[in-house]
């Protein structure tokens, strides 16, 4: 594959298909939590949170990703009950009103998965990449739905305490994990098209350590899979920043505390608004895209797809000059 170019791939989801590697897929993110670190309350009443989804899919979404619990360090799990309490009555909200709409639930709880596939969701997106409940595998088997597989190093109660990675140990980490990740899906009988990677940017790789996973992602490409990135406001984005442009006040926590935040998000008025309400998501997803990823998991649908519509274009100008 040329420099610069990216992979083709029909990826099949419950109902229907989604080309994928000619025109970006930005997927727009909906926390139905009290407690996300990015968003957590904003959208956590059914109604706001169904107005949201709607409102991302007008603004150019082409899925919306619903998740009913927090992942970010230290946070508590929920029971798949409570969580399909949060979650399901907002599917059938936006599904009612935007009938056609893809939707796509966060969960790693294979109960969970089935009861909103069975209302219509296509898509099940598992940060633990079926490692965290025994059933989810052979659920999304038996459901026929899209799968997003992602990369976690350890669970959130973990993060604050692991070892740290040197730069070399990320991506052969990630690697290995996503192929591991991978081989047990098929094994378990889900098929190959229907399957999308994440190298889960912040899940359990501590602020620096996703550098190297993202100045690297084209190496992902050689896992024969389509790939989402979700880098939207990580907080080793924001560290950056600050580095870059000292006058961007970011509160400051405890080292080892405060490097473990990364796996979850800093909001937007944190991250400053000086030169851009989110420019560094937008500069990474641009950095993802231009190396082969077809997914944008995002929570500004706007700026991504204007980010999106650039990339698509330069890729395009790659391919022909290869051709």
């Amino acid at each position: 594959m040329p420099p610069n170019s990216r992979s083709r791939h029909i990826w099949r989801l419950r109902t229907r298909s989604v080309e994928l590697g000619v025109r970006t897929v930005v997927m727009g993110i909906l926390n139905v939590t009290p407690d996300s670190f990015s968003d957590g309350g904003r959208f956590f009443a059914q109604d706001k949170a169904a107005d949201h989804a709607l409102r991302m899919l007008d603004e150019g979404a082409d899925l919306i990703d619903i998740g009913g619990e927090s992942t970010r360090p230290g946070s508590t799990a929920i029971s798949p009950p409570e969580e399909q309490a949060r979650v399901l009555p907002v599917v059938r909200q936006v599904l009612a009103a935007r009938s056609g709409a893809i939707l796509s639930i966060d969960t790693y709880h294979a109960e969970t998965a089935r009861m909103a596939v069975e209302e219509g969701v296509e898509i099940v997106n598992d940060v633990s990449g079926h490692l965290w409940d025994p059933e989810m595998a052979a659920t999304c088997s038996a459901l026929g739905c899209g799968n997003v597989l992602m990369h976690t190093r350890g669970r959130p109660s973990e993060w604050r305490t692991q070892p740290r990675l040197a730069a070399d140990e990320v991506l052969p980490l990630v690697l290995r994990g996503l192929r591991a990740r991978a081989d047990a899906a098929l094994a378990a009988g889900i098929a190959r098209e229907t399957i999308v990677l994440d190298p889960g940017f912040g899940f359990g790789k501590i602020m620096d350590e996703n550098l190297p996973l993202l100045a690297s992602f084209a190496e992902l490409c050689s896992l024969g899979f389509p790939l989402l990135a979700g880098l939207s406001r990580k907080s080793f984005l924001a560290r950056l920043r600050e580095r870059t442009h000292p006058s961007l006040v970011i509160p400051q926590r405890s080292t080892l505390a405060a490097d473990a935040e990364e796996s979850a998000s800093l909001p937007v008025a944190q991250i400053g608004s000086e030169i851009g309400p989110d420019l560094a998501t937008s500069a990474a997803n641009m950095a993802a895209l231009l190396a082969g990823a077809h997914i944008l998991r995002v929570h500004e649908v706007g700026p991504a797809r204007q980010v999106a519509g650039i990339a698509d274009r330069l890729l395009a100008a790659a391919n022909s000059s290869h051709s």
